[in-house]
């Protein structure tokens, strides 16, 4: 099976200016934490991160079924990236 993600650039613009956004939201959890903010403001920071990730997590699984996956099924790789797919969702649970 190809490794690597196939997508347009328009994909791969819009996950990279996720993360990046994601990583500068990391950043001020982190700075929050070392100037003693209160706990709360920390979690509903930390709970936006999650959420974001989880969002940037959607848009890299529908690109692998749109590309990766519709390509092995197309060569009848299709028990095998099937499988792949439902490892990964076992472990989001």
């Amino acid at each position: 099976m190809p490794k690597g993600i196939p997508r347009d650039q328009s994909v791969q613009h819009t996950m990279l200016h996720r993360l990046k956004i994601t990583r500068g939201q990391l950043d001020k959890v982190i700075s929050m934490v070392e100037d003693g903010h209160y706990c709360i403001h920390i979690i509903h920071q930390s709970l936006a991160i999650q959420s974001a990730l989880r969002q940037i997590d959607q848009i890299i699984l529908k690109n692998h079924l749109q590309t990766c996956v519709a390509d092995a099924i197309k060569h009848g790789n299709e028990k095998e990236v099937i499988e792949e797919v439902m490892k990964v969702m076992e472990k989001k649970s």
